[in-house]
């Protein structure tokens, strides 16, 4: 089954994305751009150094606004001056051992910020379509060996996890008291681990991974043995771009979404150390060196039985395809190459299968 959406929709639309100055703000912007859409940008600067944001040029991509989702009267602002008829919330403090060393800042972000977006939205007229971004990390986890459906139990353990599911509880009151009677359209995405080139971020598997083959290192992995839902970069953010469009036509659409792969691309951080090498090669390898950090889940999967039913999205590439083209993408930034030639030709080829 074929996707029920078509993406020219988006040619013309105003789209407001918070944390576009992030790795999957980045590629959405830039997707978005090439869609034709009418963008505004609203986010911190981009949190490394070098950032997939000021690789691309976001600035010329989208309308950029500086300012953080935690501050109601910059967003408010930014609202009733663009007037966005589509909202798509990414911004968010988004690694598990952050959330551990900064908590209150942590729960700052991810629940207050999702508050004053949605109240932005109800003190606004225009919005039509709003989708939040949260995390597969927000059901209480049992570490059983099937999926977790969206009507499981949210409960995440941690300061991160335990933050997006709040902002989800968040969203359901917003959408329930205010939302819904104003016909605005709201959803919420959970979405797996994703990888894909311009990822810069610490603590995370892939780009450890490339950092530390780039520099010729031994790649370290602290927990190999633990199972997550990786998924390109890609696959999440065209399942947004089909929420947010087909809940815009079609409000009965709104609900609660998990986005992540297959089962058989469902692999523990081991397996996908062992792709990466094979991958980069030039002697590439890795070490198991767990550091006896905080805890993480050691079991994580998806049941995404409902998005492929509601609105015909499937994963396309499979974690292999994944790990070669984020390996593609960084082998051209390191040689100097176009990225945004790069990107385009990887989303032209996703978009084809």
């Amino acid at each position: 089954m074929e996707s029920l959406v078509n993406l020219d929709f988006y040619r013309g639309k105003r789209v407001l994305v918070t944390g576009h100055t992030g790795f999957k703000g980045s590629w959405l912007i830039f997707w978005l751009y090439r869609l034709g859409a009418k963008v505004c940008g609203y986010a911190l600067p981009p949190a490394t150094s070098p950032a997939l944001y000021d690789c691309i040029g976001g600035g010329e991509l989208c309308s950029s606004r500086i300012g953080d989702v935690a501050d109601f009267g910059r967003l408010r602002q930014v609202f009733d001056e663009f007037r966005p008829e589509i909202v798509i919330h990414l911004a968010a403090q988004a690694i598990v051992r952050e959330g551990y060393r900064a908590p209150r800042e942590t729960y700052l972000s991810n629940v207050m910020g999702t508050v004053n977006l949605l109240e932005c939205v109800r003190l606004s007229e225009g919005v039509r379509s709003v989708l939040n971004v949260t995390t597969d990390k927000v059901y209480e986890n049992k570490e059983w060996e099937w999926g977790y459906r969206e009507t499981d139990v949210l409960d995440g353990y941690d300061p991160y996890s335990n933050s997006k599911s709040c902002s989800e509880l968040v969203t359901h009151s917003y959408r329930n008291s205010f939302l819904n009677e104003r016909g605005v359209a709201v959803s919420t995405a959970r979405a797996g681990n994703v990888i894909g080139g311009g990822d810069f971020s610490a603590d995370r598997i892939l780009p450890d991974c490339l950092r530390a083959a780039a520099a010729g290192r031994e790649i370290v992995v602290r927990n190999p043995f633990s199972v997550r839902p990786y998924q390109h970069v890609l696959e999440p953010l065209y399942a947004y771009l089909l929420i947010a469009a087909a809940q815009y036509e079609d409000p009965v659409k709104a609900g609660y979404y998990n986005v992540g792969p297959n089962e058989d691309d469902c692999r523990c951080t081991g397996a996908l150390a062992d792709i990466f090498v094979g991958a980069w090669g030039e002697g590439a390898r890795w070490v198991n060196k767990h550091d006896g950090g905080p805890h993480e889940a050691g079991f994580l999967k998806l049941d995404c039985s409902k998005i492929k039913k509601a609105l015909g999205w499937r994963p396309r590439w499979h974690l292999d395809r994944a790990v070669e083209k984020t390996v593609e993408w960084e082998k051209c930034r390191l040689r100097g190459g176009d990225v945004r030639a790069c990107m385009e030709k990887q989303i032209s080829e996703f978009m084809s299968r």
